[in-house]
């Protein structure tokens, strides 16, 4: 694990202005740094702070190549509804930006209103807390209660805003392990519109005039109650993978609510393993992975 320096209350970001922006106006750069009116107006009147070479100015200032910039943003308050929890947490990646953590199945990413405790946003807002670190929990990437592995965390909002655009444009890859019921042969693509389904708050189906959909699939291999996928998403629709899946007719094995039986594994069989994207403040590519859990290892290890 890479582990940051998470003991700053604050978040501050800081340039070393090259000779390609000599001249441009101190706003304009920032802008072209992804950071939106809305948050210069916040850092101006919410208790952030802008400097250049240790002496704050106007954010009209020229640059010149070699100018230290550092802008200090406002620390950010948790909402009120928000419980911070002591609840242990498998981290698999940390720095000063982002924390990836490896999500058990059972585990709701955010609460809900019937159930303000014990999720992933609850154990991470604690963790913070404990860290003496000013942020609220920004999830990046979601997965449902009963689906277990990698979620993505912003540690403060400017960071989860760089990885909104890049979510909209497709750049932050999930690669998923499942068991589906049945036979399935070789690899495919499941292209099918999906949308909630007209008697259910919570289910979703494939539907005509659904959202765009587009699931990845590939057996790695063929048991005799089940196949062992390895699946990637070009979308993220509510459920898609278990959506699609039981379209096919191979629903998820454990996955009652779209036509799987609970008789090999007591929950969907999916598990996000695999996480690859673009740190937006280290400008590099992160590849991560975690193993599968123990409830579906076992099952690989019995057949």
């Amino acid at each position: 694990m890479n582990k940051g320096n998470c003991e700053l209350k604050g978040y501050t970001l800081k340039w070393c202005i090259p000779s390609t922006y000599e001249g441009m106006l101190m706003r304009e750069f920032l802008i072209d740094q992804h950071l939106s009116k809305r948050t210069l107006k916040a850092v101006k009147y919410d208790g952030g702070r802008i400097t250049l070479n240790g002496k704050e100015e106007n954010v009209r200032h020229p640059l010149t190549a070699g100018d230290l910039l550092e802008v200090r943003f406002p620390e950010e308050r948790a909402s009120g509804t928000l419980v911070a929890e002591k609840i242990p947490l498998s981290i698999v990646y940390e720095d000063d930006d982002v924390l990836v953590v490896d999500k058990p199945w059972g585990m709701k990413t955010i609460p809900t209103k019937e159930e303000p405790t014990g999720s992933l946003a609850n154990a991470i807002l604690g963790y913070f807390k404990g860290m003496d670190l000013a942020s609220t929990v920004h999830i990046v990437t979601r997965l449902d209660k009963d689906t277990s592995g990698l979620v993505l965390v912003a540690k403060h909002r400017h960071v989860h805003h760089l990885f909104s655009l890049q979510q909209k444009e497709r750049e932050i890859h999930r690669t998923y392990e499942a068991f589906a019921e049945g036979v399935m042969k070789g690899s495919g693509s499941i292209e099918e519109p999906i949308g909630r389904k007209s008697d259910s708050i919570i289910e979703r189906e494939v539907r005509s005039d659904g959202q765009y959909a587009l699931t990845h699939y590939r057996v790695e291999r063929q048991f005799p109650e089940f196949a062992h996928l390895q699946l990637k998403l070009e979308t993220g629709r509510t459920h898609q993978i278990r959506v699609h899946l039981s379209f096919l007719g191979n629903p998820l094995a454990g996955d009652d609510l779209y036509g799987g039986s609970v008789l090999l594994i007591g929950r969907q069989a999916l598990h996000c393993k695999r996480l690859h994207f673009f740190h937006p403040i280290m400008k590099e590519w992160k590849n991560l992975e975690c193993p599968l859990p123990g409830d579906m290892s076992l099952l690989l290890d019995r057949q």
